[in-house]
């Protein structure tokens, strides 16, 4: 088999992060449209990710959240994003680069990317310069009618992620 010089694993890759950029850049400046929500995972323990202490506990390898109803200063820069959430009626502030995502979901529209993270360095308390290895593509992830429809989260995998419906904290 011929030799990728150009990468073109890292190229879709890139682009595909690239949507995921838009999309957090207007729901940053226009807030959500229609029924449009975003379920996001990623590594807790990645590089450049910063999480309080107490939610690393919690969420050890990944975590899921939510933005639909209540977030605040959603900013989206060129290598990752920070927005505001609470935990418990705990206010956090959340940095996430982009290559610590390992899926987006909108399932209003069933839409979904799912990303290759092996080659994401994960760290140990500070965040520690890593070299990372390239990675395969990142492709589009098959959304289910059930995904949908789900009203509520999926209880967490043992090790895994638990998905933080924020629907539960917004006064009624």
């Amino acid at each position: 088999m011929a030799t990728d010089h150009i990468r073109y694993d890292v190229l879709a890759r890139d682009a595909l992060r690239g949507v995921l950029r838009k999309v957090l850049t207007d729901a940053a400046a226009h807030g959500l449209p229609g029924e449009h929500h975003f379920f996001i995972t990623f590594l807790s323990k990645a590089e450049g990710v910063k999480i309080s202490p107490r939610l690393l506990a919690q969420y050890p390898e990944e975590m899921t959240i939510i933005l639909q109803h209540q977030f605040w200063d959603l900013t989206v820069l060129e290598d990752r994003f920070e927005v505001g959430l609470s935990f418990g009626g705990i206010p956090e502030r959340l940095i996430v680069p982009f290559s610590a995502i390992k899926s987006f979901l909108d399932p209003s529209v069933k839409f979904g990317l799912q990303f290759d993270t092996s080659d994401v360095a994960e760290v140990a308390g500070e965040n520690l310069p890593a070299t990372p290895a390239p990675s395969a593509a990142a492709v589009p992830a098959p959304v289910t009618e059930a995904a949908e429809t789900a009203e509520e989260p999926t209880p967490p995998n043992q090790g895994g992620a638990e998905v933080v419906r924020l629907d539960r904290f917004r006064k009624k």
